[in-house]
């Protein structure tokens, strides 16, 4: 993209009430600008500091010489040590440039191979002004295992597998896909038994699920190395290591091919918003002072999450950031990122104790974070300039305004953001709400409430409601019933059957009237029984919690898997139907006595009946387009787990007569608790 000055009318086209603030988004957009003047002037542009992994960490040439390097400009000496030198402190010594990174060349053996053994154990040694030694792991390494009958802390590991051991790719990326259907998993939990899952049964036993439910995209959690298997990910030590609690490397290679050979596109939810604190197996205090990645003091530390924050501001933390992203794609071929804690990055405040109204003011006033916002600026500019085929996403809660917008238009440059409102919006209603005082216009107006031209992906629950203190939707709909009722030779009770039919009414509503995606966290698809809880000293390391029991879908007497079925057929009718890529659905109605809702979207009719117990038998929706109508879905068939008292493929012929704003209506029988789809 070219590096010009920002034209207001560009914001302006987007969203007049901006006009206060254009001041504001054209002071960030120059930050911007400045920064990326500097990485063109002294980097050679994005194409260069963004392989800032070829450069540091280790590096291997075809002869075998290996070069590390290391910033860490605190220290006054600094040592490689390692099982190949039999951890000497003295015998390999690093040097050091004016810009305090160290560098030390190891040449080849004689027989022309790497000095240092694949997968040998390594650390930097360091010697601090005050006559101090610390020893720590390399911040660029790409390997660290753990071996809890030893310690907690990690060890780094040499990762040069020899050309017969390194994974192959097989399959082109698929091309980007529209109207994405998101399956966000974790590897580790996706076994039905208690461990850690792989990345090999992973490939073996998942992917084919997720081609099957008809997602076209997989959202990888978990997957930079965290200290903490109970952080869900959240807390990383090594960024440039795959975890290696699921595998090794070539195995998540493997992973991501297998899905790009089915046609699926693979994200990583990326964590820059914040470092484990580790010191041993992190990068706190790497180089003995606490402000090298982070900034110092308080303003280097998140209250909440008790880790670092990044210093955005520091020319080397740009390089080791952007590069950690570009390494993610070339390494392994991820398709792009979700990015984890946005809200965090952009405001001072982390958005800790403060609730969002939505005013302009909030978000461009002191309480903006100009660091962060550049930064998520730089990256998804460097990103989509040099991979066009990138997606990225944004996980924020604070409704920022251009968010969604291309950098070249004063936005943020994300491709799309999550509606965080919307699982929000279902457990409270399910927490606190009968079915007879669901406000349906409040329902539409959270489901429709996302700013123009930025896209949004809208998912009914996230993976924090799993999480043990809290409970699935399926869970809060039939709660105990799950464990005694959801047999078919048991009776189909009221809770079981009203759990089945929300619980497929909620899903069809908010994959077609939310957003421009959809995501749904691996397991919720089929209504997972109970939540997720990892192995910590509270439950006595159990891994009871922490997996998913892929066997009570798989059982041909159990009603999960009407719920399976229901998820692939609206997956599915997605693909075909290209409801998400269309413009935002036209609601018709929003009907507070029956309890129905009727929209329009893609040419498509959609009608739902949230009564608890009236059905309609001729019930008139207006429709714009004339024509015949006919049933291609509908949540109440039996292979659904509903009753089978509408037919599917029924016929609907227009009346050309005015009703509820649009040209033309049909008449058509919704049984209670029931959503049907017409096509022409």
């Amino acid at each position: 993209m070219p590096n010009i000055p920002l034209n207001p009318k560009a914001i302006l086209e987007l969203d007049g009430y901006l006009e206060p603030n254009v001041p504001a988004i054209i002071h960030r957009h120059n930050i911007f600008r400045q920064w990326k003047n500097t990485i063109e002037q002294h980097e050679g542009g994005y194409d260069k500091f963004t392989q800032g992994y070829r450069r540091f960490g280790f590096n291997v040439a075809s002869n075998g010489q290996m070069v590390y390097r290391e910033w860490a400009p605190n220290a006054v000496e600094a040592y490689l040590i390692g099982d190949f030198n039999e951890w000497n402190r003295t015998s390999h010594p690093m040097k050091k440039d004016s810009f305090g990174v160290w560098e030390l060349t190891i040449p080849p053996i004689a027989a022309g191979g790497c000095a240092i053994p694949h997968d040998s154990k390594l650390k930097i040694s360091m010697l601090l002004p005050s006559g101090q030694r610390i020893e720590r792991l390399p911040a660029w390494i790409k390997r660290v295992t753990q071996d809890l009958n030893i310690s907690p802390i990690y060890d780094a590991r040499f990762w040069n597998p020899p050309a017969t051991e390194k994974y192959k790719f097989n399959h082109p990326r698929p091309p980007k896909p529209k109207g994405v259907r998101i399956y966000e998993a974790h590897v580790g939990i996706s076994t039905a038994e208690g461990r850690v899952g792989t990345y090999k049964e992973f490939t073996r036993n998942v992917l084919p699920r997720i081609r099957n439910l008809g997602y076209n995209v997989i959202q990888l959690m978990a997957i930079m190395e965290h200290a903490y298997y109970a952080s869900f990910g959240y807390q990383v030590t090594s960024f440039f290591a795959a975890s290696s609690r699921y595998g090794s490397p070539e195995d998540l290679k493997e992973l991501i091919d297998t899905a790009h050979g089915m046609g699926l596109t693979v994200l990583l939810d990326i964590v820059h918003s914040h470092a484990c604190k580790n010191v041993l197996d992190g990068l706190n205090e790497f180089d003995g002072t606490d402000h090298l990645y982070f900034h110092e003091g308080a303003k280097g530390r998140h209250e909440l999450w008790d880790s670092r924050l990044f210093n955005y501001n520091q020319h080397e933390v740009l390089r080791f950031l952007l590069s950690n992203l570009r390494f993610y794609i070339e390494e392994f071929h991820f398709d792009g990122f979700r990015f984890d804690g946005v809200t965090s990055m952009m405001y001072k405040h982390h958005g800790i104790g403060t609730g969002f109204s939505g005013g302009y003011h909030e978000y461009f006033g002191d309480g903006a974070d100009l660091e962060g916002i550049v930064y998520l600026m730089l990256a998804n500019d460097a990103m989509h300039d040099l991979f066009p085929h990138v997606i990225t996403i944004a996980e924020d809660v604070s409704g920022m305004p251009l968010l969604g917008s291309p950098v070249d238009r004063g936005g943020i440059g994300f491709d799309y953001r999550l509606s965080m409102a919307i699982p929000d919006m279902w457990i409270k209603l399910l927490k606190h709400k009968s079915d007879d005082e669901w406000d349906l216009g409040n329902i539409v107006h959270t489901l429709t409430n996302r700013r123009h031209g930025e896209k949004s992906i809208s998912y009914c629950e996230s993976h924090d409601q799993a999480l043990v203190g809290d409970k699935t939707l399926a869970f809060w709909l039939m709660d105990k019933e799950m464990y005694t009722n959801m047999s078919d030779l048991a009776p189909m009770t009221p809770i079981i059957s009203r759990g089945l039919a929300l619980h497929k009414m909620i899903r069809l509503l908010t994959h077609s009237l939310g957003g421009e995606g959809y995501l749904n966290f691996e397991g919720n698809e089929f209504g997972h029984p109970e939540w997720l809880d990892f192995p910590r000293a509270g439950n006595n390391n159990s891994f009871h919690y922490a997996r998913r029991q892929w066997n009570v879908v798989d059982d041909p007497l159990l009603r999960y898997r009407y719920l399976n079925n229901f998820d692939t057929a609206m997956n599915h009718l997605a693909g075909k139907l290209d409801w998400l890529e269309a413009p935002q659905a036209y609601v018709s109605l929003k009907n507070e006595s029956d309890k129905v809702i009727v929209y329009e979207r893609a040419g498509l009719l959609f009608i739902f009946n949230f009564h608890p117990n009236k059905s309609y038998a001729d019930y008139r929706v207006g429709v714009e387009e004339p024509g015949d109508y006919r049933i291609v879905l509908s949540s109440d068939e039996a292979n659904f787990g509903g009753f089978d008292n509408i037919m599917p493929g029924g016929k609907f012929l227009t009346t050309p007569m005015e009703w509820n704003g649009r040209k033309n209506w049909l008449q058509i029988y919704i049984p209670s608790r029931t959503c049907v789809i017409l096509a022409k």
